[in-house]
């Protein structure tokens, strides 16, 4: 199951699947509107001359003409989304290629201008005009007109949608809005705790474990994980599993994937045979994705910050955007109940998984930026504007501690490098209140203890 889940993935994100569809879909059209020609009583057809009045000639070049047409303009789309894809690229970070490539509208557009072509050849060739025997599939040929029609309107739109899909906003929203669904999907339950409560829950006891590691059967990054294949893999053999990697790490050809501990698969059986059922839980390739990776959506729009924040762009509007998305991501992410890295079978200890955690998110998120934001005040004061934003969904302790951290951290580096002791007053008074609101010491900041 998971390995199809992962060809559709993988389908999804191509610039050929969906195009295929809609030329099979058009073929399909056309040999339903050839045999609906074929049904229809000519006397009808001459009741309407203009619409139908078309000879096999007239049929053949306005047809000719048409795919011909639809062919030069799906040759410029193309053109159009690769210099699209390569200064998104350049612009921005060569990560998110991936989500130009798997945005349906590019596909569907791609496929409109393939699907007609594919449409004005099947209806040409059933025109017969000579040897005595003549067919002229009117409605079929009055139908490739106004697909024509929509082919002009799909050019216009598809030009609107480019124009507006490579602004940095546009591009940050769309990778926040994957990287909360992945959130919401891996943490369905919202919290619900009083704030300064924390739900941890306290590791089981596995005495006298001896673990035997598992190798990795591939090297690349983990895309995805059956969890629920792991724990009935371990609950079959008794044994405990512990996840040596998370999803979104590397993991190199022999290395630790997992180790095993007690039951039969310590045992009754090989490390090669659990390397076998381990190649066909994991999925391992050479990239990220971001299915089951939240944090990899947040590197992405780091990567984009970090993008703009370099001395040869020197985009302090796009690091804002990105900092106000990522506010977005960690405010639902602190919203939602982790979920525990232990699975129980019974009160029995089966797996142990590797999840993903606030701290994880918010360190992706801020530590990078907060280091290459030296001396930008407005990145700087943005980043605490976010951290207070976080802070109103944030109930856990450890959360809020975290988020203090980060605030202190921040003020850390106004203090060295801002110039202006107007603006370091500022970012010290806005760290002061917001350490106090999230329950920390005023004196853990660089102002509290001047």
């Amino acid at each position: 199951m998971i390995r199809l889940r992962q060809l559709w993935s993988e389908l999804r994100v191509s610039l050929w699947f969906v195009p295929s569809l809609i030329v099979l879909a058009a073929i399909g059209l056309a040999v339903l509107a050839i045999e609906v020609d074929t049904r229809v009583s000519d006397e009808l057809l001459r009741s309407y001359p203009r619409l139908f009045g078309t000879g096999a000639e007239g049929s053949r070049a306005m047809l000719s003409t048409i795919a011909g047409s639809m062919m030069t303009v799906a040759g410029v789309t193309f053109s159009i989304t690769i210099a699209a894809l390569a200064q998104a690229s350049a612009q921005y970070t060569p990560r998110i290629l991936r989500n130009f490539m798997g945005n349906r509208t590019n596909q569907v557009v791609l496929g409109v201008f393939v699907g007609i072509f594919a449409y004005c050849i099947v209806v040409l060739r059933t025109i017969r005009g000579s040897n005595g025997l003549v067919f002229v599939p009117s409605i079929a040929v009055l139908l490739g007109v106004l697909l024509a029609l929509v082919g002009v309107a799909f050019l216009v739109f598809f030009i609107h949608h480019v124009a507006s899909s490579i602004q940095a906003s546009n591009i940050v929203g769309a990778v926040s809005r994957e990287a909360i669904r992945t959130i919401e999907h891996l943490f369905p339950e919202a919290m619900s705790e009083r704030p300064g409560e924390d739900c941890d829950e306290p590791a089981p006891e596995l005495p006298d474990a001896r673990w035997r590691p598992v190798p990795a059967h591939d090297t690349g990054y983990i895309q995805r994980v059956d969890e629920a294949g792991l724990f009935r893999f371990a609950c079959a053999r008794r044994t405990v599993v512990r996840m040596e990697k998370g999803i979104g790490e590397f993991v190199i050809k022999g290395a630790p994937l997992v180790s095993v501990a007690g039951g039969e698969g310590a045992g009754g059986r090989s490390v090669e045979d659990t390397a076998r059922v381990m190649g066909d839980l994991y999925v391992i390739d050479g990239h990220r994705t971001a299915d089951q990776d939240p944090s990899f959506g947040v590197q992405q729009i780091v990567d984009v910050a970090l993008k703009a924040l370099s001395p040869g762009i020197n985009d302090t509007t796009t690091a804002v955007t990105c900092v106000d998305y990522l506010s977005a991501i960690l405010a639902r992410a602190a919203g939602r109940r982790p979920v525990s890295p232990y699975r129980l079978d019974r009160g029995e200890l089966r797996v142990i998984a590797q999840v993903v955690t606030f701290e994880a998110l918010l360190d992706v998120a801020f530590g990078e930026i907060r280091r290459n934001a030296a001396g930008n005040t407005t990145v700087l004061t943005r980043l605490l504007c976010a951290v207070e934003a976080v802070s109103g969904c944030a109930s856990r302790e450890r959360d809020r501690r975290a988020l203090a951290r980060h605030a202190a951290l921040v003020a850390e580096v106004a203090q060295r490098t801002i110039a202006s002791s107007h603006d370091r007053a500022l970012v010290d008074e806005q760290v002061i209140g917001l350490l106090r609101r999230l329950g920390g010491e005023a004196g853990d900041s660089p102002a509290g203890r001047g």
